[in-house]
């Protein structure tokens, strides 16, 4: 007997139907002699649905008061899904993040776990019932219901199966898997079988949508094995763990484009000690996830340093680089939001130094420019032009015959 903890995104629980279907499934996992711990998120779109009231309701919208409002999708998720899994015979309960033993941090809207303490969870799997969590929230330090923020439920979910001594955790959602590059964009991409945790971090960093970020540097941390899957096929999808050794294992895993960054770049900055961290502490401090960062070489004790942020931090970055620009003396801040990014990911590159000659040559043929660069020992990352992301990202999936399995 195992014990799996599924987890479910709004899209699979969106409607009565889909809780129906995912109860069936749930039931289905027990027949086969499974425990199961079930992780939910909101139904469909209604955590943006609750935004829009909040901001029909109020201007200052406190940050306290949002997370208790946000966590009631989940909350309503919950119970639905018990009401649907006991008419199917399967007798469940339904825990909230606190309830859970989620203790997080008081950073309202975007809260981190500190730890958890899944005892009610555990007297539940002994009573033989399913226990039903709601993902991305738990409570704070001083005693108020926290956020997990977006994509939290996978976070949940895989703290939750660690917390557990879980066999493996799924996370069910409305692709079949991970694949080489976004379906929509390369008609030849292909689902990936087996990915190892460093691989699928690398492409969560810099523009893979699923799963959440958070929830892979959980997993590698704790190395809890992944399974993203489909919650509309039920197929088996894509395993992720520790690397193994692998004579045949490619190069080159997958190619990720991104739309999403946008680039600010402060000209005449002094070239002295101190006044990057004078440039950039400000932009941490609110919160303003800075990415790749180059600097010009220097000329007359003064040089250019651009980087990227996400699109939608763009006017408070951009606010926020002015006001250091100015403290630290440069010349001025201009911004470009027509930029996108393409990125190459692959744990077989660190060995094979000919991988950075075949992205630029084929970008090169392309007629793609290349704006800036960044690398890590598993991906190159690429700036172009927005309107150039898709077909770079065509070609270098040809280029490194990912389409072949």
């Amino acid at each position: 007997m195992s014990l799996i903890v599924q987890k479910f995104g709004g899209t699979s629980v969106a409607d009565p139907d889909r809780i129906r279907e995912v109860a069936d499934h749930v039931k289905r996992t027990r027949d086969h002699g499974d425990d199961v711990v079930l992780v939910v998120s909101a139904m469909g779109k209604e955590t943006d649905e609750l935004l829009r009231l909040a901001q029909e309701v109020s201007k200052t919208r406190p940050a306290r008061e949002m997370d208790m409002l946000i966590t009631g999708g989940e909350r309503k998720s919950i119970a639905l899904m018990c009401m649907a899994l006991h008419d199917m015979g399967v007798p469940a309960d339904s825990f909230t993040g606190s309830q859970a033993g989620f203790l997080t941090d008081a950073n309202h809207q975007n809260a981190k776990i500190l730890t958890i303490n899944p005892q009610r969870i555990n007297e539940t799997l002994a009573a033989g019932r399913v226990a039903v969590v709601a993902g991305s929230q738990g409570i704070s330090t001083k005693k108020n219901v926290t956020f997990l923020g977006r994509g939290g439920s996978d976070t949940t979910a895989v703290a939750l199966a660690h917390g557990l001594g879980a066999d493996a955790c799924e996370l069910y959602t409305d692709v079949p898997g991970v694949f080489t590059t976004d379906p929509r964009v390369c008609a030849q991409a292909r689902k990936i079988p087996l990915i190892s945790f460093d691989e699928l971090l690398e492409m969560t960093a810099v523009g893979c949508p699923k799963p959440a970020m958070r929830s892979v540097e959980v997993a590698r941390s704790y190395d809890v094995r992944l399974h993203v899957r489909s919650a509309f096929t039920w197929e088996p999808g894509t395993w992720v763990s520790k690397e193994e050794p692998n004579m045949e294992k490619p190069i080159i895993s997958a190619v990720v484009p991104d739309t999403s960054q946008s680039k600010v770049t402060v000209s005449g900055v002094p070239d002295k000690p101190g006044i990057a961290a004078e440039l950039f502490r400000p932009l941490a401090d609110q919160g303003v996830n800075v990415d790749m960062i180059v600097q010009n070489t220097s000329e007359q004790g003064v040089t250019d340093i651009s980087f990227t942020v996400p699109s939608e931090q763009l006017v408070i970055g951009t606010e926020i680089t002015t006001e250091a620009a100015k403290t630290i003396g440069a010349l001025g801040v201009t911004t470009d939001n027509t930029i996108g990014r393409v990125s190459v990911v692959g744990a077989g590159m660190a060995g094979n130094p000919g991988v950075a000659a075949t992205i630029f040559e084929t970008l090169s043929d392309e007629g793609v420019n290349i704006g800036m660069i960044s690398t890590s020992a598993i991906r190159v990352s690429c700036v172009v032009g927005k309107e150039d992301v898709e077909r770079a990202t065509v070609a270098l999936h040809q280029a490194f015959e990912l389409h072949k399995s």
